[in-house]
């Protein structure tokens, strides 16, 4: 019998370690289903020319971050102020969506673990004000919610902490440096190479049959009509972030058919408690 060094063992199973914990921010399991080891999935354009640049960096940003996943921006099929979804696709929106709280939202049907369906839409209430009205901002929130909806996790949920260089970073200065909580720390509006590898570990497979580019979701009617826009709507809370600045909601349809929102909150909706605030 050969003997391992137990040298070699212990650096095995650190680096092992090491990996785990350096791609370990998945959402929940949720992915699209995919019969080929690489595929393209599109990403509906429904928002206006100020954001068309942070939407095409976004979607740039993603594809350069594995070989497993690339995003392909095509003409919406959405109208903005509702943003329903397309079955077997992402749609991007953005809209006045009203004093409701938050900036982003990001919203997948899923089927047991695999997304049907998915949106982003972004808050213009809040992005017209000077407060969020930044390429910072912008960026995060784009980055970020496209993210969830192919099932990016965060890095980190806390908002007053030194910044990781990731837009799956939460913070309330997204691009660093003087002003956050450390003056030389990085921007976080773009993915970094923890998102890299979390993407090629949640993308490493196949699957037996594929939800990509599906004509139908299989998801109930009443599904697809659901328009998300102020509090009451998201249904049930399931997670909630230690400030109550990021939340997510679920509704269950049966049958293992569910609609899970992503909700990043402004600073002020989640210090005066954005429950109780109605559009």
């Amino acid at each position: 019998m050969t003997r391992i060094p137990r040298a070699v063992v212990s650096a095995v199973a650190l680096a092992a370690t090491a990996s785990a914990v350096y791609a370990s921010h998945s959402w929940g399991n949720y992915h699209w289903a995919s019969t080929s080891p690489g595929f393209t999935l599109q990403a509906g354009d429904n928002v206006s020319s100020v954001w068309d640049p942070y939407l095409d960096e976004a979607i740039s940003d993603w594809n350069g971050a594995t070989d497993e996943l690339t995003l392909q921006e095509v003409v919406g099929g959405a109208r903005p102020r509702n943003c329903r979804p397309t079955a077997g696709r992402i749609e991007v929106c953005n809209a006045t969506y009203g004093n409701n709280g938050w900036l982003g939202i990001a919203q997948i049907w899923i089927s047991g673990s695999h997304i049907t369906q998915a949106i982003t839409k972004v808050n213009d209430t809040y992005f017209n004000t000077a407060t969020y009205n930044t390429p910072a901002w912008r960026r995060l929130v784009m980055c970020q919610e496209i993210a969830h909806d192919f099932g990016l996790g965060h890095q980190d949920e806390t908002f007053d902490n030194p910044n990781l260089g990731s837009c799956m970073d939460y913070t309330n200065d997204p691009d660093g440096g003087a002003g956050g909580a450390d003056p030389n720390d990085p921007s976080n509006e773009h993915p970094n190479a923890h998102d890299t590898d979390q993407l090629s570990v949640i993308y490493n497979h196949v699957d037996s049959s594929s939800t990509v580019g599906q004509a139908t979701s299989g998801m109930p009617a009443a599904a697809n009509q659901v328009v998300a826009n102020a509090p009451g709507s998201f249904g049930r809370l399931v997670h909630a972030s230690a400030n109550g600045q990021h939340e997510v909601y679920e509704m269950d349809f049966g049958g293992g058919k569910r609609l899970i929102t992503d909700v990043l909150w402004t600073t002020e909706a989640a210090d005066h408690g954005h429950h109780n605030h109605e559009e």
